[in-house]
């Protein structure tokens, strides 16, 4: 089984179901999807090929995974434009845009970010995460706009992936949001695990889930008329959970503007002004940039950080908010 990831059993996850196990462990995959992959004979146990979703795995077994449930021969190359902010010969940091998917999966296989690498990289790049993943350390949503770092080699790869397990990598970013988060600075701490209602969402949750710690700060306040008060907060990251920021700021009551799926049920628009939010509409998926991104140079030993520019669309939104706001 090629290009599959590893999972060892652990004494907590004894007798759990191994879809539920397998989707606690896969962020990027829903439980339907693991489902199908199961089904489709690219889950083993301890090498024996899985036939049921609901077995139930054990302590110490060795659950092995396929993410590809596309069967391709090899990766694609696309011949897309990178935005190449920093290079030498161990580390890429890209400035993706917004609407890219950073690799190949479920229901997306080409014109990812991994595909473009493949086509200008070629194997220059490293391939610890498998054939289908070249040089991917870390990922941003897809309407996620910001800075990304990708391995040129395993042993960079490595050194990468142990700071983000450490989470002593420094990644912030910046969110416009409805309303004033309250303290206006503060740490959010939570677990935070997968919608039950909705696989392909994320929620906070009580009891289980993963830990989940943004820091942030209120930057500026805008009050305008006849709309609700809009704030512009930087988070930094000390976890990196799937939707983290996103998933935060909406149990703090304040989503980020432009998010239609943890969003549209938190903004109160009553009396609101039509013509503002038609003016939103150029904004395309919620507003969250990663704007920094620091940690130790693989090969240096260095303290490093790299800073980016808002996008268009986030810098065309903060001027109109500042001309409304007076």
């Amino acid at each position: 089984m090629n290009n599959s990831i590893k999972f060892l059993v652990k004494e907590k996850d004894n007798r759990k179901r191994l879809d539920i196990f397998l989707s606690e462990k896969i962020d990027d995959l829903t439980r339907s999807n693991i489902k199908k992959i199961i089904k489709s004979s690219n889950v083993k146990i301890n090498k024996k090929i899985a036939i049921s979703s609901s077995k139930k795995v054990k302590t110490k077994d060795i659950i092995a995974i396929n993410l590809l449930i596309k069967k391709l021969d090899k990766l694609s190359p696309s011949k897309i434009k990178l935005d190449v902010h920093f290079e030498d010969k161990d580390i890429l940091i890209l400035n993706k845009p917004k609407g890219m998917v950073v690799h190949p999966r479920a229901g997306n296989h080409e014109n990812t970010l991994a595909n473009a690498l493949i086509y200008k990289y070629k194997d220059k790049l490293s391939n610890i995460n498998g054939e289908f993943r070249p040089g991917i350390v870390h990922r941003i949503d897809k309407d996620t706009s910001g800075l990304l770092v990708v391995a040129k080699n395993n042993l960079s790869h490595s050194k990468l992936g142990k700071q983000f397990s450490e989470h002593s990598i420094s990644r912030k970013y910046l969110c416009l949001v409805w309303g004033v988060i309250r303290p206006l600075q503060g740490t959010i701490k939570t677990l935070i695990s997968r919608n039950k209602k909705n696989r392909q969402l994320m929620m906070v949750s009580d009891f289980n889930g993963k830990k989940a710690i943004t820091n942030y700060k209120t930057i500026k306040v805008f009050n305008i008329k006849d709309i609700p008060r809009i704030s512009l907060v930087e988070c930094e990251l000390e976890t990196g959970r799937t939707h983290q920021i996103r998933v935060h700021m909406k149990y703090k009551g304040t989503s980020l503007l432009g998010d239609n799926q943890y969003g549209k049920k938190n903004i109160k628009f009553k009396k609101i002004n039509e013509d503002f939010l038609d003016k939103l509409s150029f904004l395309d998926g919620q507003a969250l940039h990663a704007k920094s991104l620091g940690f130790i140079h693989p090969s240096k030993k260095k303290w490093v950080n790299f800073e980016s520019e808002l996008p268009s669309d986030f810098k065309k939104l903060l001027n109109l908010l500042k001309k409304l706001s007076g």
